[in-house]
């Protein structure tokens, strides 16, 4: 059972979701963050959507334009046929910069026969929050609302106005267009026109496919997972989302209903070191300028979200007109965790800012920013490290001396010793390599628990935590050390469930979770494939992909027993992971293919 079977189209300034059926049911403009144009994601009433009515002789199918963000949903009765084409256009001008308009062009292919569909077009701007009126023009329909606040939504058409505002019976003679646009046009849009856009926006996304390495397996859902990324990208700061909605609930019903679409310096770090492991360093070197932007002053301590235009200030409020999705109230937008503070984020920041310095040197723009940057991260660090925090799972309520926060502060200084012995930089290597020491050390002596023989949640407790899982892939300990193993074996007795990871099973906030937080899972699959075993990891990784939607991506969460997708979708921090563990698995060689390498090289 899965009931998020959306497609994701963007063109790094916004994106909309189009659900299997054709219907756009989520989408914001004129960027990622603003308010809603269609959510009836969040309210299937009052929230509006645009989609395509069709008799039920029809059956639709649904994917993408094979290595492109273009989806093509094809209606079809054996007789008569078409398709229509879903992009945010997105490619290269001549000047050098991108054009990336605030549209969602739906080109309509005519493919056999005599088609015919009823348009059901329903803006409802401001996130539904007032009246929205639509009215046909000469050259366009507009909508608009002024209640709560002024907006206005274009839709451009090929089509009869009258019939696709009145949802008349329209017949499918050849290909025609609808753009819905933020702006109003200058110049009125054309089939030709629309051709044109659709064309030069495939070619953008097949290049940059393209540019992405092919491994020995998983290719397919490596190459989705990193244009989904791309997709969550914000080209005009750097910033990266950690998801393209709001208010999707972890649990259907429940209260954990948060605004996703935001900037995680760990969910962004995390995105960039694996972007830039595929080779595109512009999403890396944008993504640098935009912490190169927020720390303006030296002693400034990072927050742990930003918005995505540098905001420093998230205000959550509720919307309590919308009913949420599937009734899960309340809906929620902007997010107050901004104000919490958690101490892993510097390592994970650090640990991107490392892999630039090995990847470019000092070639990197802005090297010297960045080892400013360097330094503030290792004195707030010093500064902070030995005080609790609100953890990775961000706890709302009590603070605690949690594990990863801990084994991130001493990535952080690991981190920075490696740049600092790039740049031959010795006193700061001398002081640093006392302060890596005392956390190495104060994490053995107070994470590890004899009793359950496991690296614990935080300082003192018999808990478990699926973050802990990372010491390993972060490089605080080998993966063959006993130590490491004991923990996966006992995350892997208690977390799992049907090959699917809790985060944690104490009481958080707001009781036990009960849905599986998917990037735990592909966390596990890849800690099991590193203690050597390779084949249940496999085994595990194959059943996890089978539970995305039909398009391949994932959201945040996995409901235990009926496999549904669950939380903010498509969800950055599962398809990062999805990439790492296809690697890691893919990379994976044999005893024999080690010795017959190591011959070789010999």
């Amino acid at each position: 059972m899965n009931n998020l079977e959306y497609g994701i189209i963007g063109n790094c300034r916004s994106a909309a979701l189009i659900s299997k059926t054709g219907y756009i049911d989520w989408c914001c403009l004129p960027e990622f963050d603003s308010s809603s144009v269609f959510a009836k994601l969040l309210d299937e009433e009052i929230g509006g959507s645009f989609g395509f009515k069709v008799d039920n002789s029809y059956t639709i199918s649904q994917e993408y334009y094979k290595n492109t963000s273009v989806l093509v949903t094809r209606f079809s009765n054996g007789e008569d046929a078409f398709s229509v084409w879903d992009f945010m256009p997105r490619y290269y001008e001549e000047d050098g910069g991108y054009n990336s308009p605030p549209d969602v062009i739906r080109y309509i292919e005519h493919i056999s026969g005599n088609p015919k569909m009823r348009v059901d077009y329903n803006p409802k701007l401001e996130y539904a929050l007032g009246v929205t009126n639509t009215y046909v023009k000469d050259d366009f329909i507009v909508s608009l609302t002024d209640k709560e606040k002024f907006d206005t939504l274009f839709l451009y058409t090929s089509y009869d106005k009258d019939k696709v505002v009145t949802g008349e019976e329209i017949s499918i003679n050849g290909d025609g267009y609808f753009l819905v646009g933020y702006n109003e046009k200058i110049f009125v849009p054309t089939v030709n026109k629309a051709f044109l856009e659709l064309s030069r926006t495939k070619v953008y996304w097949l290049n940059w496919s393209e540019r992405t390495p092919t491994y020995k397996k998983y290719n397919k859902e490596i190459l989705r997972s990193a244009l989904t990324l791309k997709m969550l990208s914000y080209d005009k700061s750097g910033a990266v989302l950690a998801a393209a909605t709001t208010s999707l609930p972890e649990t259907i019903g429940e209260v954990r209903n948060w605004d996703y679409r935001f900037c995680w310096i760990r969910d962004a770090s995390m995105v960039i070191k694996v972007v830039s492991e595929l080779g595109h360093k512009n999403m890396a070197k944008r993504f640098l300028q935009f912490i190169i932007d927020l720390i303006p002053d030296k002693d400034e301590k990072l927050q742990i979200m930003y918005g995505i235009n540098k905001e420093k200030r998230l205000t959550e409020e509720t919307l309590d007109h919308l009913s949420g999705y599937k009734g899960s109230k309340p809906v929620r937008i902007g997010n107050a965790a901004y104000e919490q503070r958690q101490n892993d984020i510097y390592g994970i920041l650090m640990d991107v800012i490392y892999e630039q310095f090995m990847k470019f040197s000092t070639q990197i723009e802005n090297s010297e920013d960045l080892w400013t940057i360097t330094k503030g991260i290792v004195w707030v660090v010093n500064k902070h490290w030995k005080e609790t925090d609100k953890g990775i799972w961000e706890f709302r309520t009590e603070e605690k001396h949690f594990t990863f926060s801990k084994v991130l502060c001493w990535v952080a200084v690991d981190r920075a010793l490696r740049v600092a012995k790039m740049l031959n930089k010795t006193r700061k290597i001398e002081k640093w390599s006392v302060l890596e020491q005392e956390i190495k050390n104060d994490i053995h002596n107070n994470a590890w628990n004899e009793e359950v023989q496991a690296f614990t949640q935080f300082y003192g407790s018999k808990d478990l935590d699926a973050s802990v899982l990372l010491m390993e892939p972060y490089g605080f300990i080998n993966a063959n050390d006993p130590r490491y193993v004991g923990t996966v074996k006992a995350i892997e007795k208690e977390l799992s469930n049907d090959g699917l990871l809790y985060r944690y099973k104490n009481q958080d906030d707001f009781g036990l979770p009960s849905s599986s937080f998917t990037i735990c899972t592909f966390w596990f699959i890849n800690a099991l494939n590193k203690i050597g075993e390779h084949e249940k990891a496999v085994k595990l990784f194959e059943q996890l992909l089978s539970y995305s939607n039909h398009l391949g991506l994932f959201s945040e969460d996995i409901d235990f027993e009926t496999k549904r997708l669950l939380g903010n979708f498509p969800q950055a921090y599962s398809h990062l992971a999805l990439i790492e563990t296809a690697i890691n698995l893919s990379n994976y060689k044999t005893e024999e293919e080690q010795i017959i390498g190591n011959v070789r090289q010999d």
